[in-house]
């Protein structure tokens, strides 16, 4: 059997307003059924809302919610001898990145009654101040990698 081709890495288009990278990979992880333009006016809404609450640059509080949102260690299911271990194991880059998207997402999203880029908004504004859900969750799952240490040896 031959080898596959290289997958080809298209990199990701800088958005148009911030030209930044993460900017971009979020508009993208908040689309939905393919409506870009959507995804991105309610990014830019929700950074609009952090400057006026704020009086801060929206691109620092957004950094720094993604910096302090992304986990660490997470823990992952390993079978050994009949038993199941949850085992500590150190979180990658871009998966960092994807898990503090997808918590910031779901943690906006779960609070009801406004329109999602001031859920948004709301969601970075309590992340930088050390609260919010997404940083709960953040937390809960430090803790768990934190209470399987003993596990840790098993991780190869």
């Amino acid at each position: 059997m031959g080898r596959r081709k290289k997958k080809m890495d298209r990199g990701i288009k800088l958005d148009f307003k911030y030209n930044n990278a993460l900017v971009s990979r979020f508009v993208n992880y908040i689309m939905d059924e393919g409506k870009k333009s959507v995804a991105t006016r309610v990014v830019y809404k929700s950074f609009d809302i952090v400057k006026e609450k704020t009086k801060k640059d929206p691109l620092e509080v957004f950094d720094s919610a993604v910096n302090k949102v992304s986990p660490i260690l997470e823990v992952k299911s390993k079978r050994v001898g009949g038993a199941n271990y949850q085992v500590p194991i150190e979180v990658r880059g871009d998966r960092r990145i994807q898990l503090a998207f997808r918590w910031i997402i779901s943690a906006a999203k779960s609070k009801k009654g406004k329109p999602m880029a001031e859920k948004l908004a709301d969601e970075f504004i309590e992340i930088t101040k050390g609260a919010g859900v997404a940083m709960k969750k953040r937390e809960d799952v430090q803790k768990m990698a934190e209470a399987n240490r003993a596990f840790a040896h098993f991780a190869r």
